[in-house]
């Protein structure tokens, strides 16, 4: 018997960690995209200077290094993109994952958080995504495919021909949720 209450005890701390970290994350998002969309809406380009390894615009606000605004309309999601990732940083927002805007192969983490990507499960092909660089250029895209990939198919998840993709884990981590995007048809 108390082993069963020691592991509801550990449960119920999981849970109330996840809780927080939601949480945080919510509130990172809350304090970030209002000065990313205020940066965009300025429409002043940004120095990239003359590296050419420098793939996209990338601009440090709020303290973070941002690559731009990623919109879900279906979902009603809107996030800023941080430019590179890492365990910490995902926590506050997605990130670039790998590849870039102008490479025409950027991949895109997020945590299934509720306020992040959890919800991407509930996108079929055609539906919209918007992609805004920082010096306010919307890129569009439409959902082509939809795939579970494990959590070790790092190569299947940057490989294929999709301008855009999106990923998180589904829950219980054992899987990653992908989400490729091709370029939207006008």
């Amino acid at each position: 018997m108390a082993l069963g209450l020691l592991l509801v005890a550990v449960a119920l701390g999981l849970l109330l960690w996840n809780l927080w970290e939601a949480h945080q994350a919510q509130a990172s998002v809350e304090e970030l995209l209002p000065q990313v969309l205020e940066e965009i809406q300025k429409g002043e380009p940004v120095d990239q200077g003359d590296d050419p390894a420098v793939p996209d615009p990338v601009k440090e606000i709020g303290g973070q290094r941002v690559l731009g605004c990623l919109s879900v309309p279906r979902l009603g999601l809107t996030l800023p993109v941080l430019a590179q990732w890492n365990d910490s940083l995902l926590r506050m927002a997605p990130c670039r994952y790998a590849g870039g805007l102008n490479t025409g192969d950027l991949v895109i983490a997020g945590h299934n958080y509720r306020r992040h990507f959890a919800s991407l499960s509930k996108l079929v092909p055609e539906d919209q995504v918007e992609f805004t660089d920082l010096d306010g250029v919307s890129h569009w895209y439409q959902v082509e495919a939809i795939d579970v990939l494990e959590a070790t198919a790092v190569e299947e998840m940057v490989a294929g021909d999709y301008p855009l993709t999106l990923f998180t884990c589904t829950y219980g981590g054992k899987n990653r949720l992908t989400v490729r995007c091709g370029w939207l048809e006008s």
